[in-house]
């Protein structure tokens, strides 16, 4: 169940990747939802869409990357 859940994040932050704003707050739902080692993979899925949208860039500060 929890990978369905880790699946359909990413499809949501896919989705949602045009508009900042909104991809901040989905990425503060996943934080809230998603397993310790889930948030790991989706640290780099995040950084993967960045490179296609600098602009999301301001979100990595709910993720605490280094």
């Amino acid at each position: 169940m929890a990978r369905a859940m880790f699946e359909y994040t990413k499809t949501v932050l896919s989705k949602v990747s045009f508009d900042p704003a909104l991809f901040c707050r989905e990425v503060q739902k996943a934080i809230q939802r998603l397993l310790p080692y889930e948030l790991e993979e989706l640290k780099v899925f995040i950084k993967t869409l960045i490179l296609q949208n600098p602009d999301l860039n301001q979100c990595l500060i709910y993720l605490k990357t280094e």
